[in-house]
């Protein structure tokens, strides 16, 4: 391969490989975990807390806590692509690959629940896809859409009037038994 000669093609094939192997794990390299994880913690605020530290790690904001029900809801966070190595939301080469190619957003869900000798921590990760089709190409007619008239949601307890622009694409497991690994790692087990 003529390219790989010169420091450029080999500087270019390396942070390829770097890239494919370093933070973007590859299928069958995690072990399965079970969903909902046993953690053993003293407390309900130290269960709570290493829950919180968790999500903070894969850099999702947390849009909303509910101590005692147990739950934590995070905002909606863009997909990693292969350029952002430091996120960790796109777990694998083939999530990352396809952040890259198109818009992806994800949203997880922790359910932190007392049990006898400790807590089970459970974890709900959505995938959803940009439905392009429903949305404007330009960057124009993107922010100020002019073919549809003013849309006011006056029932919003029924639901939502309008179509969202995104399709649920279903639950992101990979995610799921990385934050579960993550979960485990946090309380030394």
């Amino acid at each position: 391969m003529p390219w790989l000669r010169d420091r450029s093609g080999r500087f270019l094939a390396l942070l390829l490989v770097a890239t494919l192997s370093g933070c973007a794990s590859l299928p069958g390299r995690q072990v399965a975990v079970s969903n909902p994880v046993f953690v053993r913690a003293n407390n309900h605020e130290e269960a709570w807390e290493r829950a919180v530290d968790v999500v903070h790690d894969y850099l999702f904001e947390i849009e909303r806590e509910n101590k005692l029900g147990g739950v934590i809801e995070t905002q909606y966070k863009t997909g990693a692509n292969l350029f952002e190595p430091w996120h960790r939301d796109s777990v694998g080469a083939r999530n990352r690959a396809e952040s890259t190619l198109q818009s992806i957003r994800r949203k997880a869900f922790l359910s932190v629940t007392p049990v006898d000798g400790g807590f089970m921590v459970g974890v709900e990760a959505h995938k959803e896809l940009e439905d392009v089709a429903a949305a404007a190409n330009a960057v124009g007619p993107a922010t100020f859409l002019d073919n549809s008239p003013l849309q006011r949601d006056l029932n919003p307890v029924v639901g939502q009037a309008a179509p969202s622009g995104w399709i649920p694409k279903g639950r992101d497991v990979e995610l799921e038994q990385s934050m579960l690994l993550s979960l485990n790692r946090a309380f030394g087990q």
